[in-house]
């Protein structure tokens, strides 16, 4: 492999080795809660604690970035992966009532995933360093890298899951175990292979303090319509997510067979980022092909509310893939429409605000979509086509201001 290559192979394996974790986690936390005892408002807090720590942490890691470089960054990520799911294998191997260092089991899951948030919280800095290293014509092709670490992740995520499983219901810690074993191999290639992205000259001048980082870039319409696609796709596609085994359940569908619908999920999204956009997008344009995901998005959102109606398991599995490759299409031209607008020097901090607007709404996907599942198991996707037809306006409103010659920040 090429020398030029090898770095971005090292940050695509960070990226995976972190969305592998959330993969193996996802379907395992509800499961894990109830074992410990958890409310229904402890469920869901559990499940959004990751991603309130990532809308938090990454505009902190990519400015930091910015000025010490990527590497640090990235390597203290994969070092904080490696301690979170350790730990996370570590108390999934209690029982219940266990209380270590004066916390129950509970607490320490809730500790476990905070930490995995913060840590996780780097893939901006993933995303600044793929746009350091690549040429502005290939900058979409790269981003969609981290779509495919994406993709990957929840394959094999779910899969360790289904191997995990016990009779008696309860945790394992050897998911948690492989979690961490990859992170720290990952951490010890990168630690002797990774070398610096962040060219001579290029680091910002000084971190800015308190919110006029936020300001400097909300003063910019292109990039706050940017943020606010990336918020709305993100919350539909989240509703869907986090309210999947939901909708199994209700077609009557075993454990089993939710892993493997999470699984097939990943799968298209892996051929999708791999095989398709990466090889399309630079052909495109980040626009086109952002067009192309919304409608995909908000066709699929409403089909997949009538594979529920019709508690067909079949119609799911039809009906899933146009939602999954239209975020598979959406994400890295959004991802890397950001970039193109950023100057060089503010990479980190920009996709940063990015990552957190994605997170923030990770953060409300579960809320939300728990709540009107529970009133109807129609309702998390048919809200969720209402968010994408937004969603396609505002794709169509940041092409009119590309086509306007927005400036870069900076």
């Amino acid at each position: 492999m090429s020398g030029s290559k090898l770095p971005l192979l090292i940050v695509f394996v960070t990226v995976f080795i972190d969305l592998l974790g959330f993969g193996i986690v996802l379907p395992l936390l509800p499961r894990y809660g109830q074992y410990y005892s958890a409310t229904i408002w402890q469920l869901g807090l559990l499940t959004a604690s990751f991603s309130a720590m990532q809308f938090l942490f990454a505009p902190l890691w990519g400015r930091v970035s910015d000025r010490v470089g990527r590497r640090p960054i990235l390597l203290l990520g994969l070092l904080g992966s490696t301690c979170s799911y350790a730990l996370f294998s570590y108390v999934s191997n209690f029982k219940q009532g266990d209380v270590w260092l004066g916390l129950d089991v509970l607490s320490w899951l809730f500790v476990s995933r905070i930490a995995a948030g913060i840590a996780g919280a780097t893939i901006p800095t993933a995303q600044a360093y793929i746009a350091d290293s690549t040429e502005q014509k290939d900058r979409g092709k790269g981003m969609a890298l981290i779509g495919v670490a994406f993709g990957i992740g929840f394959v094999f995520g779910p899969l360790i899951g289904v191997f995990s499983l016990r009779s008696d219901g309860a945790p394992d810690w050897r998911p948690g175990a492989v979690a961490a074993s990859l992170s720290g191999i990952a951490f010890l290639f990168a630690l002797a292979r990774l070398p610096e992205s962040l060219r001579p000259g290029a680091q910002a001048a000084f971190i800015p303090k308190g919110f006029r980082g936020v300001s400097k870039v909300l003063a910019r319409r292109d990039l706050l319509l940017l943020m606010v696609t990336m918020f709305l796709t993100t919350l539909a596609f989240g509703q869907l997510e986090s309210t999947l085994s939901l909708l199994t359940k209700a077609i009557d569908m075993g454990e089993k067979s939710n892993y493997y619908v999470f699984a097939y999920l990943g799968m298209v999204l892996l051929i999708s980022q791999g095989m398709l956009v990466r090889r399309l997008l630079p052909k495109m344009g980040e626009y086109r092909m952002a067009l192309i995901g919304a409608v995909l998005m908000t066709a699929g959102m409403p089909l997949v509310a009538l594979a529920g109606w019709s508690k067909s398991t079949g119609e799911l599995y039809l009906v899933i893939p146009l939602s999954v490759m239209g975020f598979a299409a959406l994400n890295p031209s959004l991802q890397a429409s950001l970039s193109l607008r950023t100057s060089d020097h503010e990479q980190g901090e920009v996709l940063g605000f990015g990552q957190s607007a994605s997170a923030l709404a990770r953060v409300l996907a579960p809320v939300s979509g728990n709540y009107l599942f529970g009133i109807s198991h129609l309702y998390p996707y048919l809200a969720g086509g209402v968010l994408m037809a937004i969603g396609l306006v505002c794709v169509f409103l940041t092409g009119r201001g590309a086509k306007s010659g927005d400036a870069k920040v900076g």
